[in-house]
């Protein structure tokens, strides 16, 4: 009797044990990838565009649109930062990376008509339809439009694992601090926690490689309009 009590104590003891042993290794684990992907990137972020190497292509990372045009805050951070770059002679083509394949919703054509209401000429404007996360993105700057330099445009919380994700695409990629909108602090750790989250994922990417889910043949568009005068 005295022995299967005991038994009934343990386990609860137990698995508390392992239930903390999976959380350490879990927190240990994320800390790790965070601090490799800031580690590899540290050198090539940049918080101004007075301070940026100049590079051939802006790769503009996409985020949400709405019906009728309407772009989310984070997503005019992006486009602003990538129009005063081309205005200040940083970057001669502007390449807009985000999801234009599911029906009805077409972000890169939105973030288009964005920065040519702002004065970006349409000539200077490539579309990449499929890049549906950043590693996609990043790869598909490389594979399929065969960006050799470019300048990764996104917000701080998002910008170590993009550039570092480029990097290891292929891709020269020095990358810029978009504009932050002002969140709610919830907000701010909510985003901050997922990103955490993805490095993960971004360490995953790095070592196995794997293809986007859209790759396809090269497209000339890069080329042609950094060939046009």
């Amino acid at each position: 009797m005295l022995r299967s009590s005991a038994r009934r104590w343990l386990r609860p003891r137990r698995l508390l044990s392992v239930g903390l042993a999976l959380g350490l290794v879990f927190v240990l684990t994320v800390g790790c990838c965070v601090a490799w992907v800031r580690q590899a990137s540290g050198n090539h972020r940049f918080t101004s565009v007075q301070d940026v190497p100049d590079t051939p292509v802006a790769l503009v990372l996409g985020n949400r649109v709405y019906p009728g045009g309407g772009v989310s805050r984070i997503l005019r951070g992006r486009l602003d930062t990538a129009r005063r770059l081309y205005t200040a002679g940083k970057v001669r083509v502007i390449l807009l990376s985000g999801d234009s394949v599911s029906p009805g919703y077409d972000e890169v054509g939105t973030m288009r008509q964005w920065l040519e209401r702002h004065g970006v000429p349409a000539a200077r404007i490539v579309e990449d339809p499929a890049g549906l996360d950043t590693y996609s993105s990043c790869v598909r700057a490389v594979k399929i439009f065969g960006v050799p330099r470019a300048t990764v445009v996104t917000q701080a919380y998002h910008l170590p694992r993009a550039v570092t994700l480029c990097r290891k695409a292929g891709l020269d990629a020095v990358g810029i601090q978009a504009d932050m909108p002002k969140l709610s602090a919830f907000t701010r750790h909510r985003r901050a926690l997922r990103d955490n989250l993805a490095c993960v994922k971004a360490v995953g990417e790095v070592i196995i490689k794997p293809d986007p889910q859209y790759l396809g043949e090269p497209e000339t568009g890069v080329e042609e309009a950094l060939a046009d005068p």
